[in-house]
């Protein structure tokens, strides 16, 4: 359904989206409530909107958000990957995971394999994340992942953090990734 390859961690399988994605998808975005930190939770049609965007991304740019799933039972997990909308500054790396999945590290072990990919595969980097000031468990990971802070923006009308992430081969990530990747 969309060219995005596999990518693998010590306990995930990073993929495309797939049909059986949109059913957890739809579930976070109107159901969440940590959706406050994204502007509130939406309808099943802007889900279904969004989820076909996101393989659009795929088909447009050659890359977008993988399916996060555990390797051992398959489920999905969330969703990991690289963002350049049209009022983007630059490509982001961008996170986010479904309830009950929170707080197992999934989301660094993932964005640490979306970073390596992005930079030996694709040369996009050192990427951006786009984080709302409020949204305390982004803002952790950013730290975690050794991101600096460059300034606060306005994007899509919406206050932001812009951070700065490591280079795929600062050794800082390098060990993240070595730690992370299977």
């Amino acid at each position: 359904m969309t060219p995005a390859p596999t990518l693998t961690t010590s306990r995930l399988i990073l993929r495309g989206p797939q049909k059986r994605d949109l059913a957890p998808f739809t579930k976070w975005l109107t159901e969440s409530e940590r959706m406050d930190q994204l502007g509130g939770n939406d309808t099943v049609g802007n889900a279904w909107r969004g989820f076909l965007a996101g393989i659009g991304h795929w088909n447009w740019h050659g890359y977008g958000f993988f399916t996060v799933t555990e390797r051992r039972t398959g489920v999905a997990t969330g969703r990991v990957g690289i963002l350049n909308h049209v009022e983007w500054p630059q490509p982001e790396l961008a996170w986010h995971m479904f309830d009950g999945f929170e707080g197992r590290s999934y989301a660094f072990e993932a964005a640490c394999a979306v970073r390596d990919w992005a930079g030996r595969t694709l040369g996009l980097e050192p990427l951006i994340s786009l984080i709302a000031p409020g949204n305390t468990r982004s803002l952790a990971l950013a730290t975690r992942l050794g991101c600096v802070e460059e300034g606060r923006e306005m994007v899509q009308d919406e206050a932001v953090i812009m951070f700065r992430h490591l280079r795929h081969d600062d050794p800082r990530a390098e060990a993240q990734a070595a730690g992370a990747i299977a």
